[in-house]
């Protein structure tokens, strides 16, 4: 860090950045200083107010963000005053004083305006340079980060806009970015018409594609735990692994939006996007380095291994009672679960499923991946039975990380048991507060960090994927199966995964430990 005052505090001046990423030489990540204008589009939307504000606010505090060098502003169609931005998000805003929370709402501008008409935009671009000027900025840097919180039929609109009106003046350094929220398309070919627009306006290099699966603690730690522990490598394959799960999990249903709900459906909501980027960082191959090209050009080869999906390898199910919202239609096949295999066709996983599995309405709110072993060969204590090694990686809630083991049960017998290795994070960790997904992937934003973001090719190979599945949902060639809210969800799902050699525990559950149990 450079010299000066030890004593620092997140508003008076930027706090040293303790992650080890952020010092690997690979990132190539540059020091940057001079305006900063974060521009939300969407602004009184309830993704701005419940997500983007609160890491923008988050970020704040931690000294990322700093007063002398920031301004926000909120852009969207309603009527609103600055006073009336601030108010609308300041119940969003938790845990500091209310100085803190004063200081930080002083930074926030509104403007309003529509998102298809360029009078709102010139307003909006006269606001920026208005703060960039009045700074003085010596560096002559003026950075522009534009956050859609829009529905992405707006998208096109709103980035010609941008393009036309708002874009970092060519006669300053800096940059303008843009960082735009999935759905990314229905399909592929509306998957590449917008990529199509998208590119002709901005350069990839400008475009963050967010998928806030990728900022989550846990899906972070893949490539640590992948590939700096010599424990895993010679594991990590078809000679040790059975099979792979990736769970995603809800106890609630459609909760009044039904009918939004009812034109994606569950694998294009999770697990088209969601669960296929955690399918990535568990299958690919070790990059040669951390520069986020690298790590994105082995998550688009490992995309393009997996081998078509078949329907008798695919369950789409519908609760009972989702047809009872009056926004769904009444002969809705629309799945609000789906287990879904896949195959990936090259030497390291050559004969193992990966099962992505999601759903709403079910017995329990989790997600989490569950990398299960083949058994043990010469099973001298005949504990088949008791279940198999299990490495599980609980993404949300009550993070954390734990292999299922077969022990030997305490007393005078020799009886075995499932026990665990455990490292819950809320234990081991209870002093650190885990950042929300959004808090990194603005920051790594700003930072310039793309390895977080979906490229162009990924995208396009994701849908390649789900698409011929997903028109085929569509034309009624699957139908959903129902199921009844509050359980495991089909019993057809069950039934696929023990085809797909998945050897369920029976009379072993994990439960998070608590400081109180010490």
């Amino acid at each position: 860090m450079s010299g000066g005052s030890s004593e620092s505090s997140p508003l008076s001046g930027r706090n040293s950045f303790s992650s080890p990423l952020s010092s690997f030489k690979d990132l190539e990540l540059s020091s940057e200083s001079g305006c900063l204008s974060i521009i939300v589009l969407g602004a009184s939307g309830d993704l701005a107010k419940k997500k983007t504000f609160p890491a923008l606010f988050h970020l704040f505090q931690q000294g990322f963000l700093q007063s002398g060098e920031v301004h926000i502003f909120g852009y969207a169609r309603s009527n609103l005053s600055d006073d009336g931005l601030r108010e609308r998000i300041r119940g969003y805003l938790k845990g500091a004083s209310d100085e803190h929370l004063s200081q930080f709402l002083q930074l926030v501008k509104y403007v309003s305006g529509s998102y298809d008409s360029g009078e709102g935009f010139e307003l909006l671009n006269k606001a920026i340079s208005e703060y960039e000027t009045s700074k003085n900025n010596e560096s002559g840097s003026y950075r522009r980060l534009f956050y859609l919180a829009l529905p992405p039929s707006v998208y096109p609109s709103v980035c010609k806009m941008i393009r036309s009106y708002c874009m970092n003046p060519s006669s300053h350094t800096g940059w303008t970015r843009v960082i735009v929220e999935k759905p990314f398309g229905k399909d592929l070919d509306s998957a590449e018409d917008l990529s199509a627009e998208l590119g002709q306006l901005f350069e990839e290099e400008q475009l963050y594609r967010i998928d806030h699966y990728l900022g989550k603690e846990l899906v972070q730690n893949l490539l640590v735990l992948r590939f700096s522990n010599r424990l895993f490598l010679p594991l990590w394959n078809r000679d040790n692994i059975a099979n792979v799960q990736i769970v995603f999990k809800e106890d609630f249903g459609t909760d009044g939006r039904g009918g939004y709900f009812d034109q994606y459906g569950i694998i294009r909501d999770i697990i088209q996007n969601h669960l296929l980027q955690v399918f990535c960082l568990v299958a690919m191959e070790k990059p040669v380095s951390l520069k986020p090209e690298h790590i994105r050009d082995e998550k688009v080869k490992v995309l393009q291994s997996v081998e078509p999906i078949k329907h008798e390898e695919v369950v789409i199910g519908q609760y009972d009672g989702y047809k009872d919202d009056p926004t769904v239609p009444d002969d809705s096949n629309t799945p609000t679960y789906a287990s879904v295999v896949l195959r990936v066709h090259n030497e390291r996983w050559e004969g193992v499923p990966f099962i992505l599995k999601a759903g709403k309405a079910l017995n329990s709110r989790k997600a989490e991946i569950r990398v299960q072993f083949k058994d043990a060969p010469g099973d001298i204590f005949r504990c088949k039975k008791q279940g198999r090694n299990e490495f599980v990686i609980r993404l949300q809630p009550s993070e954390a990380m734990y292999m299922k083991l077969t022990v030997k049960k305490p007393g005078l017998e020799m009886a075995t048991e499932q026990s665990e290795l455990d490292l819950s994070y809320g234990l081991r960790y209870n002093d650190v507060k885990i950042p929300e997904a959004y808090e990194r992937l603005i920051l790594d934003t700003i930072r310039g960090d793309q390895q977080h973001f979906v490229r162009r090719d990924e995208l396009r190979a994701a849908w390649e994927i789900f698409t011929p599945l997903l028109h085929d949902i569509d034309g009624g060639k699957l139908k959903s199966v129902p199921y009844k809210p509050g359980t495991r969800g089909p019993q057809e799902a069950d039934e696929l995964s023990k085809r797909m050699g998945y050897v369920q525990t029976h009379g072993y559950i994990w439960v998070a430990p608590t400081l109180s149990k010490f």
